[in-house]
């Protein structure tokens, strides 16, 4: 009997030593990936038009690419904007990223300059009041050249308060 006691001991601690989680490690461009909200103003002459086509907010995305490095994102706008998705390049410690000529990989047959481009952690504001990590880049499409199209706002908090 005690042989028994011991084995069904043994495959009880056998059984909660196998359940150990295992850390899932994040990408090498964690720090720049995300969902934002934003809104496309336009830079004139140094002056902001604040949303000129009356789009309003609309959600543009961030993330890794396959390649898994912290010098290159994609920049998506999930065809809530202009249909674009780009390759930039990508500073994952300072925060910043760049294209100049990216191809676009969505829509039209263009190219994407995208300048000034950074985030700020707490940069922003949630509607709830909470602080919210702030995106801006400044995108020129070659398709509309000269025009600069100033995209900023706030990381998505999935709460729904602050949809």
């Amino acid at each position: 009997m005690k042989k028994v006691l011991y084995l069904a001991a043994l495959l009880l601690c056998m059984a909660f030593t196998a359940c150990e989680k295992e850390e899932i490690g994040g990408t090498s461009a964690e720090s720049l990936a995300g969902e934002w909200y934003v809104y496309g103003n336009i830079v004139d002459n140094g002056q902001v038009v604040e949303d000129p086509y009356g789009i309003g907010r609309f959600t543009i995305m961030t993330y890794s690419t396959a390649a898994n490095t912290a010098n290159e994102i994609w920049i998506d706008d999930v065809s809530n904007f202009w249909n674009f998705k780009i390759k930039a390049t990508a500073d994952a410690n300072g925060l910043t990223f760049s294209a100049s000529s990216a191809s676009n990989q969505r829509g039209d047959e263009i190219t994407v300059n995208v300048t000034n481009g950074k985030i700020i952690k707490n940069g922003g504001k949630q509607n709830n009041g909470s602080p919210a990590d702030y995106i801006t880049m400044d995108v020129e499409f070659s398709d509309n050249p000269g025009t600069i199209f100033r995209l900023e706002g706030i990381r998505y908090s999935g709460l729904v308060e602050n949809d």
